[in-house]
């Protein structure tokens, strides 16, 4: 059974939580533990021989450690690249809190000392008409990590992301500061000083942006006992 299971979500749709996701994953690695990964449902796959795929998911599955098939990885692919609850409806697909929580459920008894689960979009991302994405780490108990872009609103969306968080009973464990665009943020350290006092949650890493992807490169951003206390507490 996994011993540490978390739920990554952020405080928007395109902040880098895939990217975040595989470099926890590359520094839980180094650090010596055991990695699985969770997309559970992903929007935008194309179709391959094999079936429909989904980058980000496939950049989970190579950045892990133990071996699962693309099925358990990534369970519910959806080839339209929109909001996962329409592109569900138009592919004839129910998602739900409960079924979602099936599929992790399988995978959280596997071996394994970090389980990493991938959200979609921010915290309240909707499923179907009365449940949202929130209501999977509820329902499996987990402990959260927020991705948050460094732009103009960063504030205000951690912030909120992480009051709603905690409003569902969750606990932040801590967040991630990423540059998921290439321009600086104005007044950027004054941001950082401000929600490392306001989040209540200590800052994991601060990564800087890519022109390619590479997250086994951000991982050197993240310090092996960061990873310790992460896993361990």
């Amino acid at each position: 059974m996994a011993r540490k299971t978390v739920f990554i979500t952020g405080t928007d749709t395109e902040v880098g939580k895939t990217m975040v996701s595989a470099a926890l994953l590359y520094a839980a690695a180094r650090a010596g533990y055991r990695t699985l990964a969770l997309k559970p449902v992903a929007a935008g796959c194309e179709e391959t021989a094999e079936g429909l795929r989904n980058d980000d998911a496939l950049m989970l599955q190579a950045a892990m450690t133990e071996q699962l098939s693309y099925s358990q990885v990534n369970p519910v692919a959806l080839a339209e690249a929109i909001a996962p609850h329409v592109a569900a409806v138009n592919a004839g697909v129910r998602l739900s809190v409960q079924r979602l929580a099936g599929f992790c459920r399988g995978v959280m008894l596997k071996p394994a000392d970090f389980l990493l689960i991938e959200g979609a979009g921010g915290w309240r991302v909707p499923l179907n008409e009365r449940e949202s994405y929130a209501g999977l780490p509820v329902e499996l108990a987990c402990q959260v990590i927020l991705v948050v872009d460094l732009r103009l609103g960063a504030i205000n969306h951690a912030l909120l992301t992480a009051e709603a968080i905690r409003r569902d009973g969750l606990q932040l464990i801590g967040w991630v500061a990423n540059r998921a665009s290439p321009l600086p943020m104005q007044a950027e350290a004054q941001t950082l000083a401000f929600l490392a006092q306001a989040l209540g949650a200590p800052l994991l890493a601060e990564l800087p942006h890519q022109t390619q992807s590479d997250p086994r490169a951000l991982a050197q951003y993240i310090d092996d006992q960061v990873m310790r206390d992460l896993i361990e507490n």
